[in-house]
């Protein structure tokens, strides 16, 4: 495999790319990135697989996303940033968030992962930051931790590896990945995508065999940059969470996995080494972690 980066967490089969996805893709590989597109429920997990058999260089993950447990309808403020003057409405196309609500059916998802593109399962995980209309928070996190023991166990079921979202209840997340460790399970463990938590719950990961990904809002959160300083280059993957996150100095753009090359420019110059050094480690924990072939 022949990769500078591996875009580690993307979602390039979702509707923000309907009029291009193949141009994105093809854009992407021509410059040296593969990627790893990411489901996030029943359909979207279909999807993205159908995307991965297309393309050399391109895999998918499948599973149930928190916010998909209940019905709601967002534009994340942190994923479709503030900029001025504002971008038109069409770029931000991709930072709307629908959801309908759905449990995770393992009979389901048991098909898709005997695909070899299939190389992990996620995104799934807790989500404590957004409360779904005329939902309680007690029963949106029951809920949610639910779901995350099913994944969980099915993920050692199928013996692949989790990508984990997480949002403001790292504490909780941790407990749960434990729970399931202490129990024989998660042989080969995961990511927690997205990072932005602490230096102290990023060793807390690392101390359970977990990696962390960054992805483009280390360019612009003087926060992050702080903590991403502190991670080796040993616990990191990279990626671009495209159409979301889209690194400096095009926020508000829509994103595409090519722009992870501006992710790790900036772990570069945090850590004081090269692009090249960056790229090595990262695509190389990533092809141990998801058995990238």
């Amino acid at each position: 495999m022949t990769y500078h980066f591996i875009d580690t967490h993307c979602h390039v089969h979702f509707q923000a790319y309907k009029e291009d996805m193949d141009a994105i893709v093809a854009r992407s590989l021509e410059s040296g990135v593969g990627m790893i597109t990411v489901g996030t429920q029943s359909s979207t997990s279909k999807n993205g697989l159908a995307l991965a058999e297309k393309y050399d260089g391109v895999w998918c993950t499948i599973g149930l996303h928190p916010n998909h447990l209940h019905a709601q309808s967002f534009v994340d403020e942190d994923e479709a940033p503030n900029v001025n003057p504002p971008p038109a409405m069409g770029e931000l196309e991709g930072a709307l968030i629908k959801t309908r609500a759905e449990r995770f059916d393992p009979d389901y998802y048991r098909e898709l992962a005997k695909h070899p593109k299939v190389v992990a399962i996620g995104e799934f995980g807790l989500d404590y930051y957004r409360l779904p209309p005329n939902v309680d928070l007690d029963h949106m996190k029951a809920d949610q931790a639910e779901a995350v023991r099913a994944q969980l166990a099915f993920a050692t079921e199928v013996n692949k590896p989790v990508v984990i979202h997480c949002r403001d209840a790292h504490a909780d997340q941790i407990v749960l990945l434990n729970e399931e460790i202490a129990n024989g399970g998660l042989a080969r463990r995961g990511v927690i995508h997205c990072f932005t938590g602490t230096v102290e719950e990023a060793a807390a990961y690392n101390e359970i065999g977990f990696l962390v990904s960054i992805t483009g809002i280390v360019t612009f959160a003087k926060n992050l940059q702080e903590v991403v300083r502190q991670i080796p280059l040993s616990q990191m993957m990279i990626e671009t969470d495209s159409p979301y996150l889209t690194p400096a100095p095009n926020r508000g753009k829509r994103n595409e996995p090519a722009n992870v090359a501006d992710v790790a420019a900036k772990i570069a110059e945090l850590h004081g080494i090269t692009v090249d050094e960056v790229a090595r480690v990262t695509t190389a924990n990533a092809v141990k972690l998801f058995d990238l072939r």
